[in-house]
């Protein structure tokens, strides 16, 4: 994909994070297959990866598709994406986010 592309992706993913409802999370995967790009789940993440000068987007609510915290060490501090993710009332035990298909937000169905 060439870098303008990329650009592009990345803007649509940030407008579905935008979404995301508080206290709900979605996985890349998720996000991939919304945009109609369902095996690029690793661009999701790259995507995520870089919006971490952007406040307006809540990338502590995309984990992988099992509920792990695989993005955790791209925020600043020990465990700031789960402290972010209890602070909207979702458990966090070792990880891995507690109760994960109540709470999974899929923008295909909800958009």
């Amino acid at each position: 994909m060439a870098k303008k592309e990329n650009e592009n992706f990345f803007e649509k993913v940030y407008d579905v994070a935008r979404l995301i409802p508080y206290g709900r999370v979605t996985s890349y995967g998720a996000i991939a297959k919304y945009l109609g790009a369902a095996r690029s789940a690793r661009m999701v993440g790259w995507a995520m990866n870089g919006s971490f000068n952007k406040e307006d987007i809540p990338a502590h609510r995309v984990v992988n598709k099992i509920g792990l915290l695989t993005g955790k060490h791209h925020f600043q501090g020990t465990n700031l994406m789960q402290q972010l993710l209890e602070s909207e009332g979702i458990e966090v035990v070792e990880n891995q986010i507690q109760n994960f298909d109540a709470i999974f937000w899929d923008p295909a169905k909800e958009l």
